[in-house]
């Protein structure tokens, strides 16, 4: 009895086992091992595998079964889908392998949409196969599947032509994962291409769905890929028309060049341009080269409050709508009373100036009166290292990093100022070389003292010379340390400060 069935399973076997399964997974496995060596994502691929392998298996023994009890058309039916998935299994590990390892290897990548449909045309083609081995007449199956594929292509005209659009966009490569790309009202980074849709995400954090149909269609702008990271912004603003414009533009530019810029190209370089008269406004534009077209309005932030610091500098105002109002003046005392505010709070920033503590009370009212307000952007270059400039800077907020320069590549830093400290007292009291570069650190406000103003107070009292020699003589030992220069005595160079102090305003030399 024993002896019988395992001659009926042995026979049922020889029906339902067939040698190319063993052929197929040797195949199978050997590509597994070079996925498993080449590609990280290959472990879920094996345990997929795996999966097949357990339904096929079970396919075989139902086949099996069922050839034991007499049941040869179900067990035949079994057999061939068995042998069905064992070679969609076969053809999905080899076009893995093909299009994931061996391709790549020599320089080329196929986009994942192509590798798709390989495989399915791999897979009909090979359902084709088993079908006709199978005893099935494709002739008549052709016929009734072009009936169906007509009604079906009718009928899904949309979708096709989302996959269509979707496989174009692979092939021809226009537009790529990490492009940042602008559709309509639409401006974010392609993070997904799939058949049906191109995924963007916006600014915002937002994940946009476009479909391929709609991208093959519409005008779509590329403003930033992988290769070519930069995209020109434009930010305008508008000055009184009687301003000069070469004199606008040249004080912009100068700015924009000495500022440390984040995220903004050195080459093409920022540029100011005269755009339009309107309205009785001029109308001017700073070009800029964006380097990372996610930071667009933040960096757009950035250069207005640089352009509104340069203009600031320079006296000028922005310009406001020009509209024609007549107004009864009343409020010429409430503006005498910001005015003398204003000087009151400029004569408190100079007493606390350990080099203007020696001044009297008029002396120290005319030069509040001679002030002008300076502010910068962060990132400015205030003053350069070697730079000729007779005037000071008084530092009422922000903080300032002080860098001197080693090399033309090398630098060191100094020091940071904060807000009561004053900088460039050298220029102003010798008119000496500026002798270390000043970088806003942050926003900055400040007042400027130049020769002009402070040479009626020394003419005045010549004495005062000797004060500032000697302050200045004590401002200058940080400095000097750090160049690693050897200085004279105290008294030498005391007195060598004093003579050039005297020397730049042309005080009697007779009198001490």
């Amino acid at each position: 009895m024993l002896a019988m069935f395992a001659d009926k399973l042995q026979h049922a076997l020889s029906q339902t086992w067939h040698s190319e399964y063993i052929q197929a997974l040797a195949f199978i496995g050997i590509l597994l091992l070079i996925l498993l060596r080449c590609r990280q994502e290959a472990l879920a691929i094996v345990k997929s595998t795996l999966g097949f392998l357990f339904t096929i298996t079970v396919l075989i023994v139902l086949s099996t079964l069922c050839y034991l009890a007499a049941l040869h058309t179900p067990s035949r039916v079994l057999n061939e889908m068995a042998m069905l998935l064992m070679g969609v299994l076969t053809l999905r590990i080899t076009g893995l392998t093909l299009f994931r390892v061996w391709l790549p290897k020599i320089g080329f990548m196929p986009p994942r949409i192509l590798e798709d449909i390989l495989l399915i045309l791999a897979y009909i083609a090979w359902g084709m196969v088993r079908l006709s081995l199978a005893g099935v007449n494709l002739s008549g199956l052709v016929t009734t599947s072009a009936v169906i594929t007509g009604i079906i292509a009718f009928s899904m005209q949309d979708t096709l032509g989302n996959i269509l659009g979707g496989l174009a966009l692979q092939l021809d490569d226009s537009i790529s994962i990490g492009n940042w790309i602008k559709v309509d009202d639409i401006s974010g980074q392609v993070i997904e291409v799939h058949w049906r849709h191109t995924a963007v995400r916006t600014r915002n954090g937002e994940i946009v769905v476009i479909p391929n149909s709609v991208l093959m269609k519409a005008k779509v702008t590329i403003v930033g890929s992988k290769d070519v990271n930069q995209w020109r912004r434009w930010v305008y603003f508008s000055l009184n028309i009687d301003i000069p414009p070469q004199r606008v533009m040249d004080s912009i530019n100068k700015a924009l060049s000495e500022a440390e810029l984040d995220l903004v190209s050195k080459n093409p370089a920022p540029n100011c341009i005269l755009m339009n008269y309107k309205d009785g406004l001029s109308v001017y534009a700073v070009r800029y080269w964006l380097t990372n077209p996610q930071i667009d309005d933040p960096t757009d932030s950035m250069i207005r409050s640089h352009i509104f610091a340069a203009l600031k500098r320079q006296g000028y105002q922005l310009a406001s709508p020009a509209l024609d109002i007549t107004m009864t003046s009343d409020t010429l005392e409430r503006e005498l009373r910001l005015q003398d505010a204003e000087l009151q709070q400029r004569q408190q920033a100079l007493q606390h100036i350990d080099l203007f503590s020696k001044l009297s009370a008029e002396e120290c009212h005319h030069l509040a009166q001679t002030l002008t307000y300076a502010p910068f952007a962060k990132g400015d270059l205030i003053t350069r290292q070697g730079a000729v400039a007779h005037w000071l800077y008084v530092l009422i907020s922000g903080e300032v990093d002080i860098w001197y320069e080693i090399n033309r590549d090398e630098r060191k830093h100094l020091t940071s100022l904060s807000a009561g400290r004053v900088f460039g007292e050298m220029g102003l009291m010798t008119g000496e070389p500026r002798r270390a570069t000043v970088i806003a650190k942050t926003d900055v406000e400040c007042y400027r003292i130049d020769k002009t103003s402070f040479e009626h107070i020394i003419r005045s009292r010549p004495q005062l010379a000797d004060e500032f020699a000697r302050i200045l003589m004590e401002r200058n030992q940080q400095l000097v340390a750090v160049q690693g220069q050897v200085t004279s005595s105290h008294a030498q160079h005391h007195a060598r400060l004093l003579d050039n102090i005297r020397r730049f305003f042309r005080l009697n030399t007779e009198e001490r």
